[in-house]
């Protein structure tokens, strides 16, 4: 029984990745069939860029992965909107720090519904939590954990035995070239403010030591215990939060409640740019609204999902310019197959090769630590089958080949709800695909529509040297035409090289 009085569910038998141990565990959740998942969300201060986006992605496939295995799944993930980033913002556009935050809150929610992100079931924010956030500090003074000094309060890691468990570093190597910077009251180089207090013009909340405002760390642990309580399943981020948030978030959350704070810890690789680590501190930041005008959001989607989550990813033009071109093939073999099986019952038996190996063979990759390159290469082998059966069929059996396709079609579908791809009608994409190719080649559709017609009447007419020489010229243009059993439909070539 778990700890409800309920019976126990059986998991299903997945492994994940936990950065505290550094090795694949067994999923096992604390309360058996229910998984807590906390991600760190965006500093509302400016908009993300495409490293952020593709953490969050992940973390999206993740959680609808843990649904699709039948896991009720309560996913919480936050906004930072208290924070001198968004300060110094501020002042910068002369906005009040509290509406500028709200300002990006929207922009994220707007650039992230484009990638096909789902909505947390919780998006907390810090501003809504200031008294869950103080009751934990005064907790950690109370335990002795914490200390306050001039109207800060400060975290004590000397406190904390298990410091740096997560991050394995070594406190004495952490302490050099560690120093007090000036304004700040700690006692020790390595502790950490909880609490702040208020400078002139700053936004602040009243606290038993003063005016002030939280300080980064101590957010995540009160609303992570608000909405998942003090022990929860999975915590993930990006890999450069390690150190020191997430190891801050274990340190003030064990010591203030004795506990394990969460119990598997998942990180999100690097995204390269041009063999740097893309951040806005270096400057080297493609920011994802700017490079959805460049690729559709898809295609981009597609780009982070076909490396696994935990290996480096490298950014680049070509990268972007592959992945739409491998969604463009997904999307043209998906509207020949709902051509051919669209309104048509083909009647119950057998199916022809055994396709259903092609799901089991996805959902085995994502069981392994949610692996979505292996299970994109078993959707790799689904797809071939369907273009095979619809440009080469290898039986006669027209029934049997329909009712293969609409099998294979049903898991694609199943698919989708897994990765938030091929979510849209195939042609509605294939077209918004080819409108955005024609402006950024400045082809002349009226020119194109013009000479296939040209192509038309010359095929009717059996003159097929002409209706060649007309598909050469258009090829010239950058345009591939595509005979079909619908008509003549047409698409910009991919560029070569």
């Amino acid at each position: 029984m778990d700890p409800r009085g309920l019976p126990h569910v059986t998991p299903p038998a997945i492994r994940l990745f936990n950065t505290m141990t550094m090795q694949k565990e067994l999923l096992q959740p604390a309360i058996p069939g229910e998984v807590g998942v906390y991600v760190c969300g965006p500093t509302v201060y400016s908009y993300i860029h495409i490293g952020n986006a593709r953490t969050f992605t992940s973390f999206d496939v993740v959680v609808r992965y843990l649904r699709h295995r039948g896991l009720k799944v309560r996913y919480v993930r936050n906004f930072t909107d208290v924070d001198d980033k968004i300060i110094k913002a501020a002042a910068e556009t002369g906005e009040a720090p509290v509406e500028l935050a709200a300002r990006y809150v929207e922009i994220f929610r707007e650039d992230t519904r484009a990638l096909h992100l789902l909505e947390p079931d919780f998006s907390p924010r810090v501003s809504d939590h200031l008294p869950e956030i103080i009751a934990i500090i005064q907790k950690l003074v109370d335990k002795g954990h914490a200390y306050a000094s001039q109207g800060d309060v400060y975290f004590s890691v000397s406190s904390d035995a298990d410091y740096a468990k997560l991050s394995k570093r070594n406190l004495d190597e952490l302490c050099v070239g560690e120093r007090v910077q000036p304004g700040e009251q700690k006692r020790e180089p390595l502790d950490f403010a909880l609490w702040k207090a208020a400078k002139p013009g700053e936004p602040a909340w009243e606290s038993p030591w003063g005016p002030g405002r939280p300080g980064w760390h101590i957010e995540c642990s009160a609303m992570s215990a608000k909405y998942l309580g003090e022990t929860f399943d999975i915590h993930g981020g990006a890999l450069d939060l390690i150190f020191p948030h997430h190891e801050n978030e274990i340190a003030q959350s064990e010591s203030a409640n004795g506990v394990t704070f969460a119990r598997y810890w998942m990180h999100c690789g690097f995204l390269d740019l041009e063999g740097a680590k893309m951040s806005k501190s270096l400057g080297n930041v493609v920011r994802l609204r700017d490079a959805l005008t460049k690729v559709d959001p898809e295609a981009l989607r597609f780009f982070f999902l076909a490396t696994h989550y935990r290996h480096p990813l490298s950014f680049s033009d070509k990268a972007l310019a592959d992945a739409e071109t491998r969604m463009e093939y997904f999307y043209e073999t998906l509207r020949k197959v709902d051509e051919r099986i669209s309104g048509k019952d083909f009647g119950k038996g057998p199916l022809h090769g055994e396709p259903q190996r092609f799901f089991t063979e996805f959902e085995s990759a994502m069981d392994d630590d949610f692996n979505t390159a292996g299970g994109l290469g078993a959707l790799s082998g689904l797809f071939g089958m369907m273009n095979e059966l619809t440009d080469k069929p290898p039986v006669k059996d027209k029934a049997l080949v329909g009712r293969t396709l609409q099998a294979l079609r049903e898991d694609v579908r199943r698919v989708s709800g897994v990765l938030g791809l091929f979510e849209d009608a195939p042609d509605a994409w294939l077209l918004r695909r080819r409108e955005r190719a024609v402006r950024e080649r400045g082809i002349d559709v009226a020119e194109v529509e013009r000479l296939l017609g040209e192509r038309t009447a010359a095929r009717a007419a059996k003159d097929f040297a002409a209706a060649d020489r007309v598909r050469g010229e258009l090829k010239q243009q950058g345009v591939e035409i595509m005979d079909t059993p619908a008509g003549t439909t047409w698409k910009v070539a991919p560029l070569q090289g």
